[in-house]
């Protein structure tokens, strides 16, 4: 069982021969969409007769006693990325308007926050103000603190990544290596647009036709820095790419279709038929 497409190239390349089942990786879309402000946007959720849900009182009677509420998540306006910045004491200082890219990942090689922290410096020389947030522990903590300028701070491990996600104008995640990174996608449920280095798994993980704004060569300082700056640069092309971004991940990667599509799998492997093999009895 591989969880991207590319993770199964990589196998049929390195010479394995076998069955196999592409599963994507999938998250709970519901975690990460936070709460909700107004009762219309893109979420639209029905409801049985007699019920009403969301966090307000209204909806909308269809007439046969169902009422339906359409709700927008308040992550994907300013107001949810300024309370989500005023929920953590590390970013409570932050202005609401200062440019704030978050990385999710353990602090290590393979996840490559020292190759963002490369192209952080002309980022920041551009946006004196803007501020990367590392968000997690491992054993490059000590080295990349080391390295790493003012405008970086650190979240250490966190119970709950969802509200730093929410928090963030922009997430990265600069792997060096990965099958289907996880991160990406919860960033994408909580509406916000990624930046990822073009490893196994990150392409098929975005909406389509988003590559050349949301992909950068592995290891290319100059390019994450470049694709940092422009969507930085421009909040009507963030909230188009992070509310695209959900409704793939909702339609994608929701870890409900994972879960079916996995005991599918497991079906599919029971049903078939073993040759019967009887040890003789030691007499």
């Amino acid at each position: 069982m591989c969880v991207s497409e590319a993770e199964r190239l990589t196998g049929e390349r390195a010479g394995i021969r076998a069955s196999w089942s592409v599963v994507h990786n999938g998250v709970d879309t519901g975690r990460f969409a936070g709460v909700y402000d107004t009762p219309a946007g893109t979420d639209s959720i029905p409801t049985g007769p007699g019920t009403r849900t969301g966090s307000g009182p209204t909806g909308t009677d269809t007439g046969s006693g169902t009422t339906t509420l359409t709700r927008t998540p308040l992550t994907n306006t300013a107001a949810g990325r300024a309370a989500a910045r005023a929920s953590l004491p590390l970013l409570a200082t932050l202005e609401p308007t200062t440019p704030l890219v978050v990385c999710v990942g353990r602090l290590c090689r393979q996840k490559g926050q020292d190759i963002l922290l490369r192209a952080w410096r002309p980022v920041v020389r551009q946006m004196p103000q803007a501020r990367l947030v590392l968000v997690g522990d491992g054993p490059d903590a000590d080295v990349l603190r080391a390295i790493a300028p003012p405008s970086v701070l650190f979240a250490g491990a966190v119970a709950d990544t969802a509200p730093w996600y929410r928090a963030a104008d922009l997430v990265v995640l600069p792997s060096r290596w990965e099958g289907m990174a996880v991160a990406p996608l919860e960033a994408m449920a909580s509406g916000r647009p990624v930046v990822l280095s073009d490893v196994d798994g990150a392409r098929e993980s975005l909406p389509p036709g988003r590559e050349n704004l949301c992909l950068t060569p592995p290891e290319d300082p100059p390019a994450l820095a470049a694709a940092v700056s422009t969507l930085l640069r421009d909040g009507p092309l963030r909230e188009t790419i992070g509310r695209q971004g959900r409704q793939h991940v909702l339609s994608t990667y929701d870890v409900r279709q994972t879960a079916r599509a996995i005991a599918d799998v497991y079906r599919q492997v029971a049903a078939v038929p073993r040759p019967e093999h009887r040890e003789p009895i030691a007499q």
